[in-house]
Protein backbone atom coordinates (compact mmCIF):
# COMPACT_ATOMS: atom_id res chain seq x y z
CA UNK A 1 0.00 0.00 0.00
CA UNK A 2 1.44 3.51 -0.69
CA UNK A 3 1.77 6.43 1.69
CA UNK A 4 -0.78 8.64 0.27
CA UNK A 5 -4.07 5.73 0.80
CA UNK A 6 -3.04 6.16 4.75
CA UNK A 7 -2.17 9.03 4.97
CA UNK A 8 -3.90 11.62 7.10
CA UNK A 9 -4.66 14.43 4.50
CA UNK A 10 -5.99 17.03 6.89
CA UNK A 11 -2.63 18.26 8.29
CA UNK A 12 -3.11 20.80 11.30
CA UNK A 13 -0.32 23.39 10.70
CA UNK A 14 1.22 26.32 12.79
CA UNK A 15 3.38 29.53 11.90
CA UNK A 16 7.04 29.40 13.16
CA UNK A 17 6.54 32.92 14.57
CA UNK A 18 3.19 31.39 17.12
CA UNK A 19 3.64 30.86 20.48
CA UNK A 20 3.83 27.64 22.51
CA UNK A 21 0.74 28.10 23.88
CA UNK A 22 -0.97 28.88 20.56
CA UNK A 23 0.70 25.60 18.93
CA UNK A 24 -0.14 23.36 22.37
CA UNK A 25 -3.95 25.03 22.06
CA UNK A 26 -4.33 23.41 18.42
CA UNK A 27 -3.36 20.11 19.63
CA UNK A 28 -5.69 19.96 22.43
CA UNK A 29 -8.57 21.06 20.44
CA UNK A 30 -7.52 18.78 17.52
CA UNK A 31 -6.53 15.94 19.81
CA UNK A 32 -3.37 15.75 17.85
CA UNK A 33 0.33 15.43 19.44
CA UNK A 34 2.15 17.54 16.81
CA UNK A 35 1.77 20.27 14.51
CA UNK A 36 3.83 20.77 10.92
CA UNK A 37 5.58 24.47 11.16
CA UNK A 38 5.05 26.27 7.68
CA UNK A 39 6.31 29.19 6.73
CA UNK A 40 4.25 32.03 4.97
CA UNK A 41 5.00 30.98 1.39
CA UNK A 42 3.44 27.50 2.78
CA UNK A 43 6.85 26.04 2.92
CA UNK A 44 7.34 23.31 5.43
CA UNK A 45 9.59 24.33 7.63
CA UNK A 46 9.86 22.25 10.98
CA UNK A 47 7.52 20.26 13.54
CA UNK A 48 6.18 20.98 16.78
CA UNK A 49 5.22 17.71 18.94
CA UNK A 50 4.14 17.81 22.22
CA UNK A 51 7.21 16.24 23.45
CA UNK A 52 8.93 19.57 22.58
CA UNK A 53 6.02 21.72 24.47
CA UNK A 54 6.72 19.77 27.28
CA UNK A 55 10.76 20.23 27.40
CA UNK A 56 10.48 23.95 26.99
CA UNK A 57 7.90 24.57 29.71
CA UNK A 58 9.99 22.07 32.01
CA UNK A 59 12.97 24.62 30.74
CA UNK A 60 11.35 26.81 32.46
CA UNK A 61 10.34 28.95 29.16
CA UNK A 62 6.94 30.50 29.19
CA UNK A 63 4.93 29.21 26.77
CA UNK A 64 3.17 32.43 25.71
CA UNK A 65 6.24 34.28 25.26
CA UNK A 66 7.82 31.20 23.49
CA UNK A 67 7.79 31.06 19.82
CA UNK A 68 7.41 27.81 17.83
CA UNK A 69 10.84 28.30 15.70
CA UNK A 70 12.82 28.44 18.81
CA UNK A 71 11.70 25.18 20.02
CA UNK A 72 11.04 23.05 17.03
CA UNK A 73 12.78 20.29 15.37
CA UNK A 74 14.04 21.80 11.91
CA UNK A 75 15.82 18.74 10.92
CA UNK A 76 12.61 17.71 9.39
CA UNK A 77 12.28 13.98 7.82
CA UNK A 78 9.99 13.50 5.14
CA UNK A 79 8.24 11.13 2.65
CA UNK A 80 6.89 11.55 -0.47
CA UNK A 81 3.08 10.03 -1.40
CA UNK A 82 3.93 7.19 -4.07
CA UNK A 83 7.00 5.65 -1.04
CA UNK A 84 5.62 2.61 0.61
CA UNK A 85 3.91 1.95 4.07
CA UNK A 86 7.30 -0.12 4.69
CA UNK A 87 9.18 2.39 3.64
CA UNK A 88 7.24 5.14 6.06
CA UNK A 89 7.94 2.52 8.58
CA UNK A 90 11.56 2.14 7.67
CA UNK A 91 12.31 5.84 7.96
CA UNK A 92 10.52 6.28 11.02
CA UNK A 93 11.84 3.17 13.03
CA UNK A 94 16.05 4.82 11.74
CA UNK A 95 14.95 8.08 12.56
CA UNK A 96 12.94 7.38 15.98
CA UNK A 97 9.86 9.25 14.77
CA UNK A 98 6.29 8.77 15.29
CA UNK A 99 5.13 11.15 12.90
CA UNK A 100 6.04 11.79 9.08
CA UNK A 101 5.09 14.81 7.17
CA UNK A 102 4.23 13.92 3.62
CA UNK A 103 5.58 16.33 0.88
CA UNK A 104 5.09 16.37 -3.15
CA UNK A 105 8.56 16.50 -4.90
CA UNK A 106 7.93 20.26 -4.97
CA UNK A 107 8.34 20.57 -1.28
CA UNK A 108 4.39 20.84 -0.88
CA UNK A 109 2.49 19.68 2.18
CA UNK A 110 -0.08 16.83 1.13
CA UNK A 111 -0.11 14.51 4.40
CA UNK A 112 1.01 13.02 7.20
CA UNK A 113 1.46 9.64 7.86
CA UNK A 114 2.25 8.27 11.56
CA UNK A 115 3.08 5.40 13.45
CA UNK A 116 -0.76 5.23 14.36
CA UNK A 117 -2.09 4.92 10.56
CA UNK A 118 0.42 2.06 10.20
CA UNK A 119 -0.84 0.39 12.85
CA UNK A 120 -4.54 0.90 11.74
CA UNK A 121 -3.41 -0.14 8.31
CA UNK A 122 -1.70 -3.58 9.68
CA UNK A 123 -5.23 -4.32 11.41
CA UNK A 124 -7.27 -3.64 8.37
CA UNK A 125 -4.93 -5.90 6.42
CA UNK A 126 -4.94 -8.65 9.14
CA UNK A 127 -9.11 -8.41 9.69
CA UNK A 128 -9.04 -8.82 5.98
CA UNK A 129 -6.60 -11.71 5.40
CA UNK A 130 -8.66 -13.53 8.23
CA UNK A 131 -12.23 -12.99 6.45
CA UNK A 132 -10.63 -14.34 3.55
CA UNK A 133 -9.04 -17.40 5.41
CA UNK A 134 -12.85 -18.07 7.25
CA UNK A 135 -14.28 -18.14 3.81
CA UNK A 136 -11.50 -20.32 2.49
CA UNK A 137 -10.64 -23.14 4.61
CA UNK A 138 -8.43 -25.01 1.69
CA UNK A 139 -5.90 -22.36 1.71
CA UNK A 140 -4.60 -24.48 4.19
CA UNK A 141 -5.31 -27.83 3.20
CA UNK A 142 -8.45 -28.11 5.37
Amino acid sequence: MLVKEAMNKHVKTIRPTNTVREASEVMNENHIGSLVVVSGTGGVVGIITETDVLRSVAAGQNPTETKVQDIMSTKLITIEPYRTLEDAAEIMTKNNIKKLPVVEDNGRLVGIITTSDLIAYESTLIETISTLLVRSPKVFGG
